[in-house]
């Protein structure tokens, strides 16, 4: 069973088991970041790299980018009314609010708020190697197992919205014409 058929299994399965995996798909992923943050400042201390943007100026450009990043996560989190991913997402597809403009907010959201931390920390590691690295891991998982369950279980309405809605670069949706 390829790791597509499931997470389609599990998507379209009972709610139990989606409520029982949901805290452990998500302890997962915490470590993941976790993971990513740790091991990228366990380099800059080894390496002895010079700290990224010292003072005011990182500090406060990593208040600003992690606080934006967060927000925009929340408000994704927040359109998926309770239902965690992937194990556990919504029935119908979500495409309001920043799911009009990308298909992944909450991805972009999590690297931007991980680029702030790495400002925040001033961590040469974090930005340019440890959020890099995350984004390759997640984008892949998007790719090769989130997308291919979403055309299988939304069918043509995912589609349309994959040829509407770009996958990273947000863009301005078209207006909605009332009849």
């Amino acid at each position: 069973m390829s790791l597509v058929d499931l997470l389609c299994s599990i998507t379209t399965g009972s709610e139990r088991r989606r409520r029982l995996l949901t805290p452990i798909i998500l302890v997962m992923a915490l470590s993941l970041l976790l993971l990513v943050l740790s091991a990228s400042l366990f380099v800059d201390r080894v390496l002895a790299l010079r700290p990224l943007l010292p003072g005011a100026l990182g500090s406060g450009l990593g208040t600003a980018l992690l606080v934006g990043g967060l927000a925009l996560w929340s408000q994704c989190i927040a359109l998926f009314r309770g239902k965690g991913v992937p194990v556990n997402p919504p029935r119908e597809l979500v495409k309001v609010g920043p799911y009009a403009w990308v298909r992944n907010p909450m991805l972009l959201g999590l690297w931007v708020a991980f680029v702030g931390l790495g400002f925040l920390f001033h961590s040469v590691s974090l930005v340019f190697v440890g959020t890099p690295v995350l984004a390759l891991v997640t984008l892949m998982e998007v790719k090769l197992v989130e997308e291919p369950e979403l055309e299988r279980r939304l069918g043509a309405t995912y589609n349309k919205y994959k040829a509407d809605v770009p996958m990273l670069i947000p863009k301005r949706p078209a207006p909605r014409r009332f009849r």
